[in-house]
């Protein structure tokens, strides 16, 4: 049996005398796309910054593949094929949408003895990163800030899925987009998915799960109360236990 893409077993995490997470354990497997939900103090952001190394747990392991990673910051989470998309996109809005991709990253050639930034190739390899996710920006040589709410989020999907992603997490990543832009994540999502990349979606809009999810994972202060596959459960019920706490289909209501 092949093992889930991604295992987090009995995470917990306080900031003080505030318990954010609470042995919380979440399971994912490749090319799924799992909707995690919750109101605004459920743990949800702070679960998916451990994943991706930004927190590091107070107990608790992360799995790759069955076998236990040990990063402690966000690049080895990156180099293990995690990229985190936040809700402000994290981008650096005087560079250019090329740029702002290859931060970090940036591709360098020698001239006359001298190391300077590759744009020309940085640009191509943009332009082609945009073709083949099905997104569009006016050009890559434009800054960042110059650019819509919806381009300035297909800057940061691309720059997510651009350098061989095994999992993107994405953080509201509909939230403040008109109708043809969420539109547009959807199908970005959907063709990650096609292509063997597992999403994991922290949203409010729950049609957006119910449209391109695999699963839930409900969370309320700090803990896992209920999981569903998404054809097997409702809006109402999502809502719920979003609001109780509790899973009406565990005995007697209790939390999961």
């Amino acid at each position: 049996m092949t093992a889930p893409l991604v295992e987090m077993r009995h995470i917990s995490k306080s900031f003080g005398a505030v318990t954010a997470l609470n042995d919380v354990s979440i399971a994912l497997d490749h090319g799924s796309v799992l909707g995690l939900v919750g109101d605004n103090a459920a743990g949800k952001s702070t679960l998916m910054k451990v994943l991706a190394g930004a927190i590091l747990p107070d107990r608790g392991e992360i799995l790759i593949d069955g076998a236990r990673a040990s990063y402690t910051h966000p690049i080895g989470a990156r180099d293990a094929g995690i990229e985190m998309i936040y809700q402000d996109f994290a981008l650096v809005p005087d560079l250019t949408v090329a740029q702002n991709i290859f931060l970090g990253r940036e591709l360098t050639r020698k001239v006359a003895g001298l190391t300077v930034l590759d744009r020309q190739t940085m640009n191509a390899r943009s332009e082609a990163l945009f073709g083949a996710l099905g997104l569009r920006v006016p050009s890559v040589r434009l800054p960042v800030l110059s650019l819509s709410g919806g381009q300035q989020q297909a800057v940061a999907i691309a720059r997510a899925t651009g350098f061989d992603a095994r999992l993107v997490i994405m953080d509201e990543p509909t939230a403040n987009l008109g109708a043809p832009a969420i539109e547009k994540v959807r199908e970005t999502i959907t063709q990650l998915k096609s292509n063997g990349v597992s999403v994991i979606i922290i949203s409010h809009r729950l049609e957006d799960i119910f449209a391109i999810g695999d699963h839930f994972v409900v969370m309320k202060q700090g803990r896992v109360v209920g999981r569903r596959h998404v054809g097997d459960t409702e809006n109402a019920e999502i809502v719920e236990m979003i609001v109780t706490g509790r899973d009406p289909r565990q005995s007697g209501g209790e939390a999961a």
